[in-house]
């Protein structure tokens, strides 16, 4: 498979995540207690629709239809959120919190690991650019954490939540390795046989001081 149909996988993969994204974010706002945090979340919904359209048009530049590039990555990752549907305020937000870190570390290292000979200078910018900033999460975390420190015994059901969480993304991004050849092949170019497991590693690495930095056990 061509360097490029991967490019098309991976920035197709990244504008249905962000299309979903703000269906899931504008849905979970309504289980916020007050308006002000509703208004936040659909803030976040907003912003993702935006990073949406600039993949879109992306992909749309390299002569790819958005569409056709998104349909690819529509099951796994609509079964992921089907699986997770959040039941209150504190799981909607530990599912961004959670999830979408997991992701952003993803796609941040694929970017970053990959030659310029397979990933050109505008992509990578692209895709370090719409992955969510530290406001994003540090709101969610804010929340996390004070709801637990007003009730201990929350951590121990945002702690399972969350590895549910870690548990279904990991099912279903194995469902997309094997069946998107060009996508894993994209990533394989950047990394070797052993640097394959170092990746992992800084991604678990990761995950795991998420999960400490707001009072969750892995």
């Amino acid at each position: 498979m061509s360097a490029d149909a991967g490019v098309i996988d991976l920035l197709g993969m990244l504008a249905y995540g962000e299309l979903l994204a703000f269906d899931r974010m504008a849905a979970d706002a309504r289980l916020a207690p007050d308006l002000g945090r509703r208004a936040r979340l659909a803030e976040m919904a907003a912003w993702e629709m935006a990073n949406y359209r600039r993949l879109a048009n992306r992909l749309a530049a390299l002569g790819a239809d958005p569409e056709e590039a998104m349909l690819p990555f529509v099951a796994a990752l609509r079964t992921y959120h089907d699986n997770t549907e959040p039941g209150d305020w504190l799981e909607a937000l530990t599912k961004a919190y959670v999830g979408e870190g997991i992701s952003d570390d993803f796609f941040r290292e694929v970017a970053q690991v990959l030659p310029a000979g397979v990933l050109a200078d505008t992509d990578r910018a692209l895709v370090l650019d719409v992955l969510h900033d530290d406001g994003y999460a540090d709101f969610a975390a804010g929340e996390i954490s004070a709801a637990i420190a007003a009730d201990p015994k929350v951590a121990n059901r945002l702690s399972m939540w969350a590895r549910r969480l870690t548990g279904e993304a990991l099912s279903q991004a194995q469902l997309v390795a094997q069946e998107r050849s060009p996508l894993t092949a994209l990533v394989l170019a950047g990394v070797d046989g052993e640097s394959v497991d170092v990746l992992f590693r800084r991604l678990t690495s990761a995950h795991t001081a998420r999960m400490t930095a707001v009072g969750l056990n892995n």
